[in-house]
């Protein structure tokens, strides 16, 4: 099969195992797995730049918007749709355009072709707010403070309307971090303060257990609709920068306020990912924060 490439209502290739929306830090990575199980995948992406990087590790690009309907009416069939779409703040469009517009376009656009076994829409557990540090699972009242977090989870209810939300399942990713992304890292190691409250609750993921869990997902038999995703090892946001300070090699942390908490109220859950570990009993690579930092800088040290 070849390329794929949207040429106003045009595309090359028609039908795909897998097709990815939003390629960017996890969808590229779960690309790349799915194209070693010799899948054929096909990513939408607005960058013609990204296209050619897809292009080399095996992956067929698709050019085009999620909010450009007429376009979108051109994609091809594909088994398994990943819905992985982030913000992009030069994008020209509002967060609630591309999370929610964005997603019910590609809905009725893979909906017509009637070809999809199932959607994964990778959402937030920001949707849930702050819980006073409380635990919080599948069956907690959402309630979001911030604007990604409302926009979330209005997207969640659209696919929740949709006719294809009885072959959908969410996944309420806690906050990914891996290789190249550690949030703040650049502050710590230059003794900056940290614009950020230091007693609340972080939530991670490692991306290549986050990519490992989507794609065992993927395959699962489930009658389960949504997940949260995390190590299901929360660790304060101070004991965090300590941990990653002592495997630096450099100073403590120290904080300091952050506007943006200042206005609308830090917020501090811990996620549990009960449901998720006693479905698929997946091991996960890095099972606390301390082992996916380590093998960060350990990959960085040996030049990987």
């Amino acid at each position: 099969m070849g390329e794929c490439e949207l040429l106003g209502n045009r595309v090359h290739c028609q039908t795909c195992d897998t097709l990815i929306v939003g390629c960017g830090y996890l969808g590229r990575r779960a690309a790349r797995r799915w194209v070693e199980q010799r899948q054929v995948v096909c990513a939408l992406t607005r960058s013609a730049q990204r296209a050619d990087e897809l292009r080399q590790i095996g992956v067929q690009p698709i050019v085009g918007d999620v909010l450009d309907r007429r376009a979108l009416a051109a994609l091809p069939q594909a088994d398994q749709v990943l819905y992985a779409v982030g913000y992009d703040r030069l994008s020209g469009s509002t967060m609630r355009e591309v999370y929610v517009q964005g997603l019910a376009n590609v809905l009725d656009a893979i909906a017509m072709r009637d070809a999809t076994s199932r959607v994964l829409y990778i959402s937030s557990t920001g949707v849930y707010g702050h819980h006073a540090g409380n635990w919080v699972d599948e069956h907690t009242p959402c309630q979001p403070q911030r604007q990604g977090g409302r926009v979330c989870l209005e997207a969640e209810q659209v696919l929740e309307r949709h006719p294809l939300a009885r072959r959908s399942i969410v996944l309420r990713l806690a906050g990914i971090y891996g290789p190249g992304r550690i949030p703040r890292r650049d502050q710590l190691a230059s003794g900056r303060p940290i614009a950020a409250e230091p007693d609340v609750w972080l939530n991670l993921i490692h991306v290549d257990d986050a990519v490992r869990i989507v794609d065992a997902v993927r395959q699962c038999e489930t009658r389960e609709r949504l997940y949260l995703v995390s190590d299901g090892c929360p660790v304060l946001r101070r004991t965090f920068y300590e941990e990653l300070s002592r495997q630096l090699g450099v100073r403590p942390p120290c904080f300091a306020e952050a506007e943006d908490e200042r206005r609308s109220g830090a917020t501090s859950r811990r996620i549990s990912n009960r449901r998720l570990m006693n479905e698929l009993r997946l091991p996960l690579q890095f099972p606390s924060y301390r082992e996916g930092l380590a093998a960060i800088l350990r990959q960085e040290r040996s030049g990987g």
